[in-house]
């Protein structure tokens, strides 16, 4: 395999794995892409067409709805033909579609989408593959389906903002898709316009995925959209006054999926396909995880009929949250109003009265039997209260409709499984996959909620791989430990294997490969992994972050001691989180810790660009200054190294982003201890590769943060080494010529100093003891008794050796000495140049020989531990290096030429050439200077403006020049004359030296040589006959003029225009740049032997002995690098952690009172403000129909008391012959029996209600609340009959009479007959508890339980029987005939805890469960024990012992008994 793929071969593999960023797929052109696209949909989808044409209600139109002219030849048959008639199932074929590919509707913003007609039978797997697949939409994190009134309906104004804001800011933050019917009506068409809304917003980003689900018989304009080839684009018009019956699609939906039946006009075909499209959906894994939780789904509800009931109705019963907003009309306002009411409250009445409210002449048309049936749907509804959220605007002014959607979600999550931490988990999840950090806080980090660190670690993986920085602060602000999450490197190692596409991750890459070629030929074919090209450890990211650090720090990651047991991970098995190498013992090289669980995060997190997250893990280090340095160092590199402009510009952003924090770190560390800060930038940091601050902000290139007064303050007194830096120059230079004058105290030293503020701070303190008397202060200042103690006064050697050894006199006496040497050489050049070298010439020998071992000494010089190839690349790009080692060289070539006779004089001219070089070497003394400096730098700027400039130049006087000389001069031959014509002349013209041959009147014949055989002379121009210049003066004159104006003008003033923007720009940052280059100079006297040259070659040979002869090792200067001990190290990170608050602190504080926060603070205000007066202006008007419904209240209340007056009047004979009723609804009830019903609430069945009755296909008569006791009349209840083993529902008299003699004693079920019971009457059940404590401690309570394989869940064993005195007989199965017969003489020894009526959803009218719970106690050492134990084992997890407690998994009623048992037995369930 080649090296290119092998790259790309673990690329992809590091691609695949990561779920922050899809992979990228491969680029193919437009039509490529549209064909096979094209034939995957044929092959894949179809529709339906009719193959049978029969008329109908119109001669030219069949059954199916459609046209003759739509059908195919063969489904025509001629008009005798009397065969069969139209059957729906059998003359509807599934064919190839035809219509699919874009779809344009033109108008304003030419919106366009995707379309496909599909069968109704599709496989709702394949939609969801054409959905993410082929039209390439991520897969959603939630699904809202949005239901309701399919015809226009008005909305307020501030509903309608509130839910086109809401629905579009739940699906932006979540990636949720939006599932509606998918026409231009109705709710459809709110959603279109929310999403519209969103498209002309620019405050949000991303797409909306809005998905049209619709009936393709009741598209209008659908012929536009039919091709067998597709349309890319279809250009789709929408009618709206002339579509009819039929529906336009809705031109803001993004998708359509068409769903066809073969026939036309009809509405609802849709909902099954969408109905099971959604639950394909919901049974995906949210990220395409394996294990985890699935998209959740919401539907949510405007307006709407009984159509839409029915769907909230199936929706909640197969455990889908509803969200119903209050104020939107009809059935939805409907529920609203009884949402908040118990259930024996909603009666018949009072949804008539709600209907006739909100349905206005709807109403008129509705039967009284299905009010009945809406009213025990609208009770099943309510009962479910968990899955029920109604948005309120009145009451829900603070929290927007994409709050109570996610509410709604996690409400039915917390109520679907019992509360414990594996709830809150799967509810963080869903938090973190919508990315609603708000939600998090409100819903979730509860004081129910008690989290450990652990519980959180997989949502802050999973926070940190999905880039979702506010949840990770939530997490570290709700207990995360970044210790605990860290302390195994394979979490990091797996971090960085979840990396997004960056440019890290492809250098990781190619490190990744190239080690593995390294070390494939040394393991051998037999000992290669199979996936070993493809394994990344920390030890291959510790060396790309110490080339990106500089080879100069320590490796951050060292590799382990034994190689067998490597921190790796192979990138295909990725789902491994521990490995055996956690198992290895601490490394004990070092006594410090060399993992700083912060700096790993904050590390993980720059190195892919990642500001936000890179910002709180910041916050989180310990050595926050040096992190940030580090992070300039490693992203300008990543930026040198990258290709991409854009990447690389966004990460100097970044490094410039953390210079400034280090800045501001360190100036609070300055203002606060200058001592400690300057202690922070020469310590060496154990965090970060054994380096320092100075030191990395140096190879950063971070000249801002080298440029702080504190920083040069440091610089400044390494400069001046033991001499105080309030010295003047002067007297620095008097004393080292008269050095005793530094025991007179004429020179200040730095420890001088030091015992004079100690002397003064110990007088002020005796002052203050005097004034106030302290006995406290004496007794503290008696155990240190003085100041002086403590800092010893400098010693007559040490003042000398201070004196000579600080960097800034050996400054000055390399500048005495040069120039000495610049004068000994300017002699032997000038005056004593000699055949055979004179002693002063030996002497200049001798001492450019210092120079040259001194040359030598900075090149292999190398305290930070660069390697000499980067040392020697350093030493090569500084200036004055090249300069001297230029002069080196031209010095030797000069003395080998001038020691031969030949080139004597030619090595003479080299060492005069070499003279200047020296000299201008000079100007290096200049850079230490505050005023000077700065100026050297911008020479040096001028000189590259000037060098670019001379080409400019140079085309100009080549240009004239050259036609000069051959207007003048004709057949030059001379080479020296001609270059002298065509360039040096010209170059001479520009400063004002004009040439004498272009102008006649100065023509003179004998300056000059006719034929230009006087070396000395210049060939003469072309003459006439009279001698004269034939050449036009004319024109060589207004050459002249013109190059004069180009050049002289024009172009020299550009050149000072040049300078002068020079000059402007770099003047701002010369002291900048200066500041940062005095640290080199700084550092190279600092390292310099003491004595000037030449006796500094005295030093260079002591130094050689040291280091060859003895091998000693180098000294080590702690002014630049300062190894703290552990205690020292905590302190000053303890003081720097708090500096670094304070920073922080700072920062918010200034950010709070920007100008673009205060904009915002009072934009948000005015919103406030608006929204509070929209709601008193909506308020006021609901008071005033709260006001009229009170009064139609009292109005019927009114006229129930005059119809009980009327009633009275009757009974007594007063009553007329014909009256009318003033009832206004009518009801069966009485007060009493609603009385009774309220009473007897808690004790009606509900499972026996369900309306469709288990494993058959009948649908029981609607029993709502009110209805369900026998003794409440109920004239319109008319079950069906059903009995299980019956082929048909009839009855004869006996049998009706039978069913007469047995009633539910529970009530009405709404279905007559046995039903899927055995038996009329009641039906005998056991359910048994044998329980056992685990241990002799009796600590827990345990239960037998057995795998109910027809559910696929637990239950206890149990079974229909005859008599309660007996076991069932299907136990023997599970338990073995002779351990059931044991079991069966322990029944009469049993404790019943519960024997009566059970709500089953087998019972019918005539036919009911009875359960009797029977608990037997079973003895820890008894056979029977034994045996059970046994059998447990034999039976592969059918038969299992489970703690008794609330986090069982088992059914309501049998969850109930265990309840009791475990009261029995005084055990907390």
């Amino acid at each position: 395999m080649s090296e290119p793929d092998v790259e790309r071969r673990t690329l992809r593999s590091l691609a695949l794995m990561s779920t922050a960023r899809p992979t990228k797929p491969p680029s193919f052109s437009p039509s490529f892409q549209r064909r096979a696209f094209a034939s995957w949909v044929v092959d894949s989808i179809h529709k339906r067409e009719c193959c049978f044409f029969e008329k109908g209600v119109r001669e030219d139109v069949c059954k199916c709805g459609y046209a003759k002219t739509h059908h195919v030849d063969e489904a025509i048959k001629p008009e005798d033909f009397a065969g069969e008639s139209w059957d729906r199932h059998r003359h509807i074929r599934e064919v190839p579609t035809d219509a699919f590919g874009d779809i344009s509707f033109g108008g304003v913003g030419q919106k366009t989408g995707k379309y496909v007609r599909v069968s109704t039978d599709t496989s709702p797997e394949i939609l969801y593959q054409l959905l993410t697949e082929q039209w390439k939409l991520s897969p959603p994190n939630l699904l809202i389906s949005v239901t309701g009134g399919a015809k226009n309906f008005y909305l307020k104004a501030r509903l309608k903002n509130m839910f086109h804001r809401g629905l579009i800011k739940v699906a932006q933050t979540t990636g949720a898709w939006i599932i509606t019917g998918g026409t231009h009506t109705g709710v459809m068409k709110h959603v279109g316009q929310a999403v519209r809304d969103y498209a002309l917003s620019s405050s949000v980003q991303g797409q909306i995925v809005a998905i049209g689900v619709a009936t393709w018989g009741v598209v209008h304009n659908k012929d536009t959209l039919v091709h067998s080839e597709g349309c890319f684009p279809a250009h789709y018009a929408m009618d709206i006054e002339g579509q009819g019956r039929l529906s336009c699609l809705d031109n803001n939906h993004t998708h359509f999926l068409l769903v066809d039946d073969g026939t036309q006009g009809h509405y609802g075909v849709e909902i099954e396909l969408r109905s099971r499209l959604e639950k394909c959906i919901s049974r995906k894994h949210l990220g395409n995880k394996e294990n985890g939780v699935t998209v959740p789904v919401v539907c949510v509800v405007l307006d709407g009929g009984p159509g839409t009931l029915n769907t909230i109705h199936n929706a909640m019963l197969n455990g889908t949250p509803c969200v119903i907003l209050e104020g939107s009309g009809r059935i939805a306002d409907v529920i609203a109003q009884v949402a908040g009411l118990p259930v024996s409250r909603v009666t018949i009445a009072l949804i008539h009265d709600l209907l006739k409210k909100f349905f206005g002449q709807e109403y008129d048309g509705f039967p009284d039997l299905k009010i009945i049936e809406w009213t025990k749907k609208i009770q099943d509804i309510i009962r479910i209260s968990h899955l029920l959220t109604v948005f309120r605007v009145s009451e829900d002014d603070h929290m927007d409709v994409d709050v109570a959607i996610l509410q709604a979600l996690l409400k039915a999550s917390k109520s679907s499984e019992p509360l414990g931490i594996e709830s809150w988990k799967r509810q963080l999840e869903l938090a973190i996959a919508w990315n609603r950090v708000d939600i998090a806080e409100t819903e979730i980090f509860t004081e129910e909620s008690q989290w450990k660190s652990s519980d959180l670690h997989l949502a802050m993986f999973s926070a940190l791989v999905g880039n979702k920085p506010q949840f990770v602060s939530l997490l570290l602000e709700n207990g995360v430990s970044l210790r605990a999450f860290l302390e195994e490197e394979e979490t990091l190692c797996e971090l960085y294997k979840q990396l997004p596409g960056c440019l890290f991750l492809r250098k990781l890459a190619k490190r990744v490969q190239s080690s593995r070629r390294k070390r494939r030929p040394t393991l051998g074919a037999s000992r290669t992994p199979v996936h070993s090209d493809q394994t990344i450890s920390m030890v291959h990211v510790s060396d790309e972050v110490r080339h990106l650090l500089g080879s100069f720090t320590q490796p951050l990651y060292p590799p382990p001691s034994k190689p067998k047991q490597d921190y790796s991970m192979s990138i295909e098995d990725s789902s491994t989180s521990v490995s055996k190498s956690s198992k290895a013992p601490l490394r004990e090289d070092n006594a410090e810790p060399q993992r700083e669980l912060g700096r790993d995060l904050f590390l993980w997190a720059v190195v892919q660009n990642n500001k936000e997250l890179a910002e709180i893990a910041w916050e989180q280090c310990r050595d926050c200054m040096s992190a940030a340095l580090a992070a300039t160092k490693i992203l300008k590199k990543l930026a040198e190294e990258g290709r991409d402009a854009d990447e690389a510009e966004d990460m100097k952003e970044l490094a410039n982003h953390y210079e400034k924090h280090a800045i501001g770190v360190f100036s609070e560390c300055h203002n606060c201890d200058q001592e400690r800060a300057q202690k922070l930038l020469v310590r060496a940091s154990t965090f970060w590769g054994r380096t320092t601050c100075l030191r990395l902000a140096l190879e950063a290139d971070d000249k801002n943060f080298v440029a702080q007064s504190g920083i040069q303050a440091l610089l400044t007194q390494i400069w001046c080494g033991e001499l105080s830096v309030d010295n003047p120059v002067w007297r620095v230079l008097l004393c080292m010529v008269f050095f005793p004058l530094i025991y007179t105290g004429f020179l200040v030293f730095r420890r001088d100093e030091v015992i004079q503020r100690e002397t003064e701070k110990d007088e002020e303190m005796k002052t203050m003891e005097t004034v106030t008397g302290s006995v406290l202060r004496t007794n503290y200042h008696g155990l240190d008794p003085s100041g002086l103690r403590r800092v010893k006064v400098l010693g007559c050697w040490s003042r000398l050796v201070g004196l000579y050894s600080s960097p800034q006199v050996k400054f000055y006496w390399s500048i005495v000495s040069y120039f000495a040497f610049l004068f000994l050489f300017a002699v032997v050049l000038m005056i004593d140049f000699q055949d055979m070298p004179s002693a002063a010439e030996v002497l200049l020998y001798v001492w450019l020989c210092s120079l040259v071992c001194e040359e030598v000494r900075q090149l292999f010089h190398d305290p930070d531990g660069f390697g000499f190839r980067k040392k020697a690349r350093m030493y090569i790009n500084d200036l004055w290096n090249i300069l001297d080692v230029l002069s080196i060289f031209l010095f030797i070539f000069g003395l080998a030429f001038r020691l031969t006779t030949e080139l004597f004089y030619a090595g003479k001219i080299l060492l005069c050439i070499d003279f200047v070089v020296f000299s201008l070497r000079l100007m290096a003394i200049f850079s230490i200077s505050r005023t000077l400096g700065p100026k050297i730098i911008i020479v040096r700027r001028m000189m590259t403006d000037m060098f670019f400039f001379m080409f400019l130049l140079s085309i100009w006087v080549v240009a004239y020049g050259v036609a000069k000389q051959g207007i003048l001069i004709h057949n030059e031959r001379r080479l020296d004359w001609i270059v002298r014509g065509a360039v040096y002349e010209p170059y001479l013209i520009i400063f004002g030296d004009f040439p004498t041959n272009i102008d006649k009147a100065a023509f003179d014949i004998d300056s000059c040589s006719m034929n230009g055989t006087d070396p000395l002379k210049p060939k003469c121009p072309v003459l006439n006959e009279n001698q004269t210049p034939a050449f036009p003066e004319w024109l060589t004159i207004i050459m002249l003029c013109v190059y004069l104006l180009f050049a002289n003008i024009l172009l020299l003033n550009l050149l000072i225009a040049i300078f002068n923007f020079t000059f402007q720009e770099v003047q701002d940052n010369t002291d900048r740049i200066w500041k940062f280059q005095r640290y080199e100079l700084i550092k190279e006297y600092h390292s310099r032997p003491a004595a000037p040259p030449p006796f500094i070659i005295l030093s260079h040979l002591c130094l050689f002995i040291r280091v060859v002869v003895l091998r000693r090792p180098p000294l080590k200067y702690k002014e630049f690098k300062d190894e703290l001990t552990q205690t020292e190290e905590e302190e000053l990170l303890s003081w720097e952690a708090l500096m670094t608050d304070r920073y922080l602190l700072s920062t918010q504080q200034e950010q709070s009172q920007s100008m673009e926060r205060r904009i915002l603070d009072t934009a948000q205000k005015v919103t406030t403000i608006t929204d509070r007066l929209e709601q008193e202006e909506e308020t006021g008007s609901a008071a005033m129909v709260k006001r009229l419904v009170r009064l139609e209240e009292q109005v019927v209340q009114s006229a129930k008391a005059l119809q009980w007056i009327m009633d009275s009047l009757k009974s007594q004979g007063f009553g007329a012959k014909e009256s009318q009723s003033l009832t206004l609804t009518t009801t069966e009830e009485t007060p009493d029996t609603l009385r009774n019903l309220s009473e007897r609430e808690d004790g009606l069945h509900v499972k026996a209600r369900q309306f469709h009755y288990p494993n058959s296909k009948h649908t029981r008569f609607p029993v709502p609340e009110e209805k369900v006791p026998w003794e409440v009349s109920f004239s319109s209840y008319m079950p069906t009959y059903y009995a299980a083993e019956d082929s048909g529902d009839n009855l004869d008299g006996s049998e009706s009479e039978a069913l007469d003699d047995h009633r539910n004693p529970g009530g009405r079920t709404g279905i007559r007959g046995k039903g899927a019971l055995s038996r009329l009457g009641p039906n005998l059940n056991i359910d048994l508890v044998l329980t056992r404590w685990r241990d002799s401690q009796r600590s827990v309570l345990e239960y037998l339980a057995v795998w109910d394989e027809r559910k696929g869940t637990l239950a206890l064993p149990g079974g229909p029987v005859q008599s309660s005195n007996d076991l069932p007989v299907t136990l023997k199965r599970t338990m073995g005939k002779n351990l059931y017969e044991q079991i069966n003489e322990l029944v009469s020894e049993g404790t019943k805890v519960f024997e009566g009526y059970v709500d089953d959803c087998r019972n019918t009218d005539n036919a009911w469960v009875e359960t009797t719970v029977l608990n037997i106690h079973l003895d820890r050492t008894s056979q029977l024990m034994g045996d059970i134990n046994h059998q447990a084992m034999c039976s592969h997890g059918s038969l299992q012992w489970q703690e008794v407690s609330g986090k069982t998994q088992l059914g309501s009623d049998q969850r109930d008994s265990l309840r009791q048992v475990a009261e029995l037995h005084n055990r907390k369930f």
